[in-house]
């Protein structure tokens, strides 16, 4: 016992020694709005620092993610996340056998930020419940982005028709995503290119505005996104930037091997039986005041997890995310890009499965990428919803598309790309890409009215200022409204009803508009959500969407006496809660962050918003945003970086510090704050400095 005691010491102090060390190394400044700003003497030190502050602002929401990711979260829980556990450990396992192969600058980079959380850990043993205090490595903070797709054992049908209606749901949400500008010198006042994005997604999705620097070597602006080192979707440096949008690419087959009729748990494969490997995975779970043990066998083989045995066949799930350790590698290596050939260079590298990235730099460069690691396939493209049958090793993809093949513009005409979730066809109207000759298991056209609104306000000859930019991002137009309103007006005065004409003529003066003093768009809010619970969202328009007029359809509305029942109940609704329909915006849409309770302008993509905010129901029957745009930024490139940004709920989740809602207000006011870079304005507008330990 004593030479486990004291063997436990030696780690706690080899612990401790190392968490000094990286603390001497670094110091975190913080400006306005609690931005951390992170200068450090390498890789290691400064993700340690950046660690660090992330637990200082956020806490249990950057640890909690490392413990499910080490598989112990059941254990200290219940049995209830047991399965999550046997997955995690199965990811961490597949990890830990291929961390050696990552780089240098990688693995520094890693082992820091995990260090930093186990020093923050260290400096403030009573935070947190006693089981949070565990000792994470790189390892750990790897897996946390190996994003491997999680198989199941079960049906093969029941999978894919669940992958199907996923995928399908993906698609399907005008949402969740972001926009993103690039603009090309030609098209700005200063002759520069600008980037701009503002992402949707949920307000505890975890955006973290940290700004990292290693003299020398980086200095990076970004989103560095709670709970993993790596997850950086947007960002820049003194050379170049990028952010990401959706794209929902094709990245999986499920192929059907014959089982060998002779030997259990083998299959036949070009004329040759070969095992089914295995790996048998055990975990804790709570159980009352003591401890259970359960164990999954994962089966797998070189092509994939298997996810069904039945009917003669063994099912694999072949897919570009399967044990893709080296998601953070790539990202590495574009934070420390200099020039648009070298970022390039980086993304052929394809580790990042998924996403269009947009790019703007310091040369005058832009270009979209429309990233996927979609496969090659040996085969016709049956869809999501079918197991093909295979004989051969060679009818089973093993090469993603090429990646010059790859949807992609650089420079195009007009000066600029945009991105709202749609594929690429339409990032430009002057260069549209066409879907002529490409794979069959790439996306159909499409271009809602989110993107629409997109191009209607840059697909011109204007040329803009980043402060231009800024202020029409934050458009309030309802695109969807302006092209029903016409046929809903029409329909209600139809009625010869006193009330319905009195809101068709409401209806007729409003502007169109979501802005925060603007009265009609609640009436227009509640009466499309009853009207589609009517008719079904996906049959809305008189006129729908036609390629040969993307930017004109869909229009009009597909059923007046549908439309008509749907504002009876709109009227009696708003009458009910309100006492009233005669409502500005911001009388019923409000930022609550804190002690700020603001009005505030911006509605969902699906109505043609391009300030995207989504709500949910407050108890005194407001409407209080919960998710739509969360950090946004605006850049300038150049000789010197311009930018400007804003993290609407703060950076801090702790309800008692400053930085939990002092952005909020700015927010909804359609502010940005302009972003301190430079170590002279970072000097200029310091309000503390101090090594990690010592605050």
């Amino acid at each position: 016992m004593r030479t486990i005691i004291t063997a436990s010491l030696l780690i706690l102090i080899s612990f401790q020694i190392i968490g000094q060390n990286l603390a001497d190394q670094v110091t975190i400044r913080r400006t306005d709005y609690g931005v951390p700003h992170i200068i450090g003497d390498d890789l290691r030190a400064v993700s340690f620092g950046l660690a660090y502050a992330e637990c200082e602002d956020r806490g249990d929401k950057v640890i909690l993610p490392l413990i499910r990711t080490a598989g112990i979260w059941a254990k200290h829980t219940d049995i209830e996340n047991a399965e999550s556990d046997l997955y995690a450990k199965l990811v961490l396992e597949f990890t830990r056998e291929n961390y050696a192969e990552l780089s240098q600058d990688t693995r520094d980079i890693l082992e820091g930020f995990a260090a930093g959380i186990n020093y923050y850990l260290e400096k403030h043993p009573d935070e947190f419940p006693e089981w949070y205090y565990q000792e994470f490595d790189g390892v750990i903070v790897a897996a946390a982005s190996n994003r491997g797709s999680r198989p199941s054992n079960g049906s093969a049908r029941a999978f894919l028709r669940k992958l199907d209606e996923e995928k399908r749901a993906a698609k399907a949400n005008a949402d969740v995503g972001s926009n993103v500008w690039a603009f090309a010198p030609e098209r700005t006042k200063s002759g520069k290119a600008i980037l701009m994005r503002n992402p949707h997604l949920s307000w505890d999705a975890g955006y973290y505005e940290a700004h990292i620097t290693v003299p020398g070597k980086v200095n990076f602006y970004g989103d560095f996104r709670i709970g993993g080192m790596f997850a950086i979707i947007c960002g820049f440096n003194d050379h170049l930037g990028w952010s990401t949008t959706n794209n929902h690419p094709d990245l999986e087959e499920v192929y059907a091997l014959a089982a060998d009729p002779e030997k259990a748990d083998h299959y036949i494969l070009d004329g040759e039986s070969h095992p089914v490997l295995r790996k048998n995975v055990t975990v804790e779970f709570k159980n009352g005041d003591g401890i259970g043990l359960t164990n999954k066998e994962w089966l797998y083989t070189p092509y994939g997890p298997v996810i069904d045995r039945a009917n003669g066949y063994v099912y694999v799930f072949k897919t570009a995310d399967w044990n893709n350790f080296r998601r953070g590698e790539q990202l590495t290596a574009m934070m420390l890009s200099k020039s648009l050939e070298e970022w390039r260079d980086v993304m052929k590298r394809r580790n990042i499965a998924s996403s269009n990235y947009t790019y703007a730099d310091a040369e005058g460069n832009i270009f979209y990428l429309w990233n996927a690691s979609t496969p090659k396939l040996n085969h016709v493209f049956l869809g999501d919803t079918v197991a093909h049958k295979v004989t051969k090793s060679n009818e089973i993809w093993s090469e993603f598309q090429d990646f010059d093949k790859i949807p992609q513009l650089l420079n195009p005409k007009g000066g600029y790309l945009q991105n709202s979730n749609d594929p690429f066809h339409l990032t430009n109207l002057h260069e549209p890409i066409s879907a002529e000759g490409l794979p069959e298991n790439y996306p159909e056209p499409l271009l809602r009215t989110r993107s629409q609104h997109s191009l209607e306000l840059i697909d011109n000859d204007k040329k803009l200022t980043l402060e231009d930019i800024v202020e029409m991002k934050h458009s309030m137009r309802a695109l969807t409204a302006e092209r029903m309103k016409e046929d809903l007006v029409k329909a209600l005065r139809n009625e010869n009803d006193p009330e319905l004409s009195k809101v068709a003529d409401y209806l007729d003066q409003w502007d169109g508009q979501f802005a925060a003093d603007s009265r009609g768009s609640v009436v227009y809010y509640e009466w499309i959500r009853s009207f589609a619970d009517k008719v079904g969202r996906d049959n809305l328009d008189a006129v729908e969407w036609d390629i040969n007029n993307p930017t004109t359809t869909p229009h009009g509305i597909s059923n007046a006496d549908s439309a008509v029942a749907a504002m009876r109940e709109t009227l009696e609704l708003l009458d009910e809660r309100y006492g009233t329909y005669d409502l500005a915006h911001g009388d019923v849409h409000r930022v609550r962050r804190g002690s700020v309770d603001v009005p505030v302008g911006g509605g969902t993509g699906s109505v043609g918003n391009f300030r995207v905010l989504w709500f949910e129901l407050d108890e005194d029957d407001k409407y209080k945003v919960v998710g739509g745009d969360g950090w946004v930024f605006a850049v300038e490139f150049g000789k010197k970086i311009k930018a400007y940004s804003i993290l609407a709920y703060g950076q801090s989740n702790n309800p008692d510090s400053p930085h939990f809602d002092d952005q909020a207000q700015m927010f909804a006011e359609n502010k940005m704050k302009k972003v301190v870079y430079y170590e002279k304005d970072i000097k200029k507008n310091l309000k503390k400095s101090y090594k990690p330990g010592e605050e």
